[in-house]
C-alpha cells in the first residue's frame, strides 16, 4: 500500500500541512478513538489533520502504511469527510470501525458484525438520481479477507445486512423490530454513507462493528469491556492493510 503526496492539497475539513495519508485508512466515528488507534498500533505515527478535532494520523502497521481518522457521527459527517479522502487525496481502502446494537437474538454482546449491505432510512442516496433504491454493498475483496482474518483469530462473526439510521432517538419504538424482521443484524449511523459514496467513485469500502449493545436483550457493555472487544475488531481491520 503506498503513501499519497498531499503537498499542496487541503480542504476546508482537511489539511495535512505535507503530512502523507495512506490508500488504506480506518474510520472510527470517534477523533479521540482515533488517536488511540495511531498511537497504540502504529509506528511513526505523525498526524495529518487537527481542523475541527477530527483528528488523523498517518504510520505504519508491520511495515505497511496505515491511516486513521475520526469522521464524526452520522451519514453527512462521514460523507463529507470520505469524499475528500477519496476524491481530494486518493484514498483507495477506507474501512469503518464502530460499534452497533444488535437486532438479532443470536448476535451477541462484544461479538463483530461484518456489513455485506447498509439500508438505510436516510435521504442520503436520493442524491444521485437514481431510477430505484440502491443497496449500498461492502468491497467483497474487503469483507472476504476480513472474514478470514476473524476465522483464523477464532473471533465469533456475523455477515450480513446493517441498518445506518439518522434517528437516535425514535419517535416510533417499533421500527427496530420491522428492520429486524428483514434479517437486519445491527443498527448504527453511517455506513450507507460511507459504502456509497465508494461505489460512486469505484473505489473499496468496508464497516466492522462491535456489538456494544443487545437491544432485543436490553444487555449493555461496560466501557471496559468494550475496548476489550474494539481491540480485536481494531486487530482484523489492520489486518486488511
Amino acid at each position: 500500500m503506498a503513501l499519497l503526496d498531499t503537498a499542496g492539497k487541503e480542504t476546508p475539513h482537511i489539511k495535512p500541512d505535507g503530512v502523507p495519508i495512506a490508500e488504506t485508512i480506518l474510520l472510527p466515528g470517534d477523533p479521540l478513538r482515533a488517536k488511540f488507534i495511531a498511537e497504540t498500533y502504529l509506528e511513526d505515527a505523525k498526524g495529518f489533520n487537527e481542523v475541527r478535532n477530527m483528528l488523523g494520523f498517518t504510520g505504519t502497521h508491520q511495515g505497511t502504511p496505515v491511516s486513521v481518522m475520526g469522521t464524526g457521527m452520522g451519514i453527512p459527517s462521514i460523507s463529507l469527510y470520505t469524499w475528500e479522502l477519496i476524491h481530494v487525496f486518493g484514498v483507495k481502502n477506507l474501512i469503518r470501525v464502530g460499534s452497533c446494537g444488535a437486532l438479532q437474538d443470536d448476535v451477541e454482546l462484544y461479538d463483530v458484525v461484518l456489513a455485506q449491505g447498509a439500508s438505510t432510512d436516510s435521504n442520503f442516496l436520493h442524491q444521485f438520481g437514481l431510477p430505484g433504491a440502491f443497496a449500498p454493498l461492502s468491497s467483497f475483496r474487503l469483507l472476504e479477507a476480513a472474514k478470514r482474518i476473524a476465522d483464523e483469530k477464532g473471533q465469533r462473526t456475523h455477515v450480513g445486512n446493517v441498518l445506518s439510521s439518522d434517528v437516535f432517538y425514535s419517535a416510533e419504538p417499533q421500527s427496530s423490530q420491522k428492520w429486524a424482521r428483514m434479517g437486519i443484524l445491527a443498527v448504527e449511523m453511517e455506513s450507507a454513507g460511507l459504502l456509497a459514496t465508494a461505489a460512486a467513485a469505484g473505489v473499496d469500502a468496508l464497516a466492522i462493528f462491535t456489538v456494544s449493545d443487545q437491544l432485543v436483550k436490553g444487555r449493555h457493555a461496560t466501557p471496559e469491556e468494550r475496548q476489550t472487544a474494539f481491540t480485536r475488531m481494531i486487530e482484523i481491520a489492520l489486518g486488511l492493510a
